[in-house]
């Protein structure tokens, strides 16, 4: 009876030590299943380069979005980034406009401004895209948890200087285009004229250069933010499993 009553206690313990065993063994293996499960599925831990390609895409439709938006017939004109005249010129056509001629010269010229840099828009396109292609898996890394305009930031930083160089000729040709120079040294001929006034000429194109680049870059930046905050506009797969890490 005693041999009996010691067999089974030995059963018992080995028992009670086994199934914690067992247990521990199946959880590892339901883990490493779940872990090749989303290997095999795409849902797997992500690469530097992969979150590199996801960065670069959304940018690409960030900037896609707001050359679309703003290049569109009153982008710039009908929207918060509407450009207006500069200050020295609203001093230079608050005197004019009350000469023959020169009654609406100043909505005048605010549309024309405003035109010009929505036919220069239409040209930023693949200079943006130039700028994003050399954006490296270090800085994608860091952009992506960043804050929440990093990434536009970075690209107004690196890119500014060579997209006012490629920007100002085109805007000064669109000015050309809609008269609006023509229109702009008639202003300037007419208050030079007038007494008792220092002698101006503001450079539009300059000027114009300026405040298209500025919208642009604003308006890519609302693109970044409502992607980073919104899940539901990441439209890729690689988006949405890029930008879950910053979720997080």
């Amino acid at each position: 009876m005693r041999k009996l009553t010691a067999t089974l206690l030995l059963l018992l313990a080995a028992l009670l030590f086994t199934l914690p065993a067992h247990a521990q063994f199946g959880k590892t293996l339901g883990k490493l299943k779940t872990q090749a499960d989303e290997v095999l599925g795409g849902k797997g831990p992500l690469s530097e380069e992969a979150i590199g390609e996801g960065l670069k895409e959304a940018l690409n439709q960030g900037v896609d979005k707001a050359v679309s938006s703003l290049s569109a017939v009153d982008g710039y004109l009908e929207s918060p980034y509407k450009i207006l005249l500069p200050e020295e010129a609203q001093s230079v056509v608050s005197r004019v406009s009350a000469l023959p001629g020169f009654g609406n010269v100043e909505k005048d010229l605010t549309e024309r401004i405003n035109r010009a840099a929505e036919l220069a828009a239409t040209k930023a396109g693949p200079i943006f895209v130039d700028a994003i292609k050399g954006l490296t898996i270090k800085d994608a890394m860091n952009l992506l948890m960043g804050n929440q305009d990093a990434a536009t930031r970075y690209l107004e930083g690196n890119t500014s200087a060579p997209l006012a160089a490629e920007f100002q000729p085109v805007i000064r040709t669109a000015l050309d285009e809609v008269n609006a120079n023509e229109i702009w040294n008639k202003v300037v001929t007419a208050y030079n004229k007038l007494p008792l006034v220092k002698k101006t000429n503001p450079e539009l194109d300059a000027y114009v250069t300026q405040r298209a680049l500025e919208g642009m870059f604003g308006l890519i930046e609302v693109k970044e933010s409502e992607l980073r905050q919104n899940p539901a506009l990441r439209n890729t797969d690689l988006l949405k499993r890029v930008f879950a890490r910053q979720d997080k």
